[in-house]
């Protein structure tokens, strides 16, 4: 009905995945720690307990590891500009007047001159000649030729090879007592940056860090599904036949904004027995009874029909029909593997093998936060069986008690029926 609104049940999936975000970060900024790898197990124990209570919720899995990534990569960022600091504190990084640079710039007429003359230079002169030019320069082994003794001296390093000659240390081997935090070795920069990690005020930093870090991901996840619609218009045209499957806010979305400059048929599979209500409900635009929950972006302020769209609503059986006259096929995923495999709701399977008999594209919407590493071994594993009183209800005792009822609520659509995945990057 034009001007209604219409809440989307499967929205509540899209809700339950920022209310795990949002508890991700209310334990980045409550759990107090003066160790950032006591942050990192705590998170991974709340992710562990998030992940076993939804074994096949793949996308919690997901978002565990993408905020345990922000961790570390705030850890390495943290890391990378203490080592910075310390070895920028011992130089001088302002600029040069051309005074200064004349006065600190060594006087090679010396050597110059001396190198004019043919008298040979004698046992310590050049010694002699280096400290009158001055220790402005980098100092660097001298050149073997066949005059220059191939001993061991105290005064000259040994040369090894010509790729050691920038690793030798200088001249004097004793530090300095008042040496920069610059002029250390490498390998106390590792300590100092360790020890300044350890810090209270470090740590406190950090997590701020990391809390915005984990911000980012929930804009990210709020804004996912228009940012997929932002594509729509690539992939929709005029006075196409579209086919949808299920109630899914992402593909909502996705026409809802070609709708804006196309006029095209949607032809909406219902998704007997498990989601038809909230299809329904979407499709004429009222809610199916009231819900405690704050969807928020879910809540759409106008239908297809509303928008200037043709919906046909058709039963599940009526897909392989029409399937003759449907121009593309969009539709939402629950997970998407890593092998291009792809879990979606109950009969998309079907639909996508209706759709590559009749060769129509299948265009399948998904946000990067569902693209799991999990392989697909075991795929009867990754399947879920919903409350079988949908399909046969209790009150046919003597029916329920001769037959085994199962109502699976995803199907496993393999690569091969898949035309396009669409993301939100």
């Amino acid at each position: 009905m034009p001007g209604s609104t219409g809440v989307l049940t499967p929205g509540l999936t899209s809700f339950k995945r920022s209310v795990r975000t949002h508890l991700l970060r209310r334990v980045v900024e409550t759990f107090k720690v003066t160790d950032i790898s006591r942050l990192i197990e705590r998170v991974q124990q709340i992710g562990q307990q998030l992940i076993s209570a939804q074994p096949r919720e793949l996308s919690i899995g997901n978002i565990v590891r993408r905020v345990l990534g922000v961790i570390r990569e705030e850890v390495e960022e943290d890391r990378e500009g203490e080592t910075s600091g310390y070895s920028d504190a011992g130089t001088d990084s302002r600029p040069q007047t051309p005074r200064e640079q004349d006065s600190r710039a060594p006087d090679y007429s010396a050597l110059s001159q001396r190198s004019l003359t043919s008298i040979p230079l004698r046992h310590g002169e050049m010694d002699s000649i280096l400290e009158e030019i001055g220790d402005g320069r980098p100092q660097r082994p001298p050149l073997l030729t066949s005059h220059t003794s191939y001993a061991v001296t105290n005064t000259a390093p040994t040369v090894t090879s010509m790729f050691s000659l920038l690793s030798h240390p200088p001249r004097s081997n004793v530090p300095s007592p008042t040496a920069t935090p610059g002029s250390q070795s490498p390998g106390i920069h590792l300590s100092l940056s360790s020890q300044a990690l350890a810090n209270a005020g470090a740590v406190k930093d950090l997590k701020a860090e990391v809390v915005e870090g984990i911000q980012e991901i929930l804009e990210e996840l709020n804004q996912a599904d228009d940012q997929i619609a932002g594509y729509a218009l690539e992939h929709i045209h005029s006075n196409e036949v579209i086919l949808t499957h299920t109630s899914s806010v992402t593909v909502q979305k996705f026409l809802l904004k070609a709708a804006a400059k196309r006029k095209f048929t949607v032809v909406h599979a219902e998704a007997y027995p498990n989601n038809h209500e909230a299809t329904h409900a979407s499709v004429i635009g009222k809610t199916k009874g009231e819900s405690g929950n704050d969807l928020g972006s879910e809540v759409f302020q106008k239908t297809l029909t509303a928008a200037g769209v043709t919906v046909v609503l058709v039963p599940d059986s009526a897909v392989f029909a029409l399937m003759s006259r449907v121009n593309k096929v969009i539709l939402d995923t629950h997970a998407v593997l890593v092998n291009g495999d792809i879990v979606a709701a109950a009969g998309a399977k079907a639909i996508a093998k209706a759709a590559k008999l009749h060769c129509t594209p299948v265009v399948v919407l998904s946000g990067v936060y569902k693209l799991s590493p999990v392989y697909p071994f075991d795929p009867d594993a990754l399947m879920e069986n919903g409350d079988p009183s949908k399909v046969i209800s209790y009150e046919d005792g003597d029916f329920v008690d001769k037959v085994e009822i199962e109502n699976p609520l995803f199907d496993y659509v393999p690569v091969e029926l898949v035309s396009l995945y669409i993301t939100n990057l």
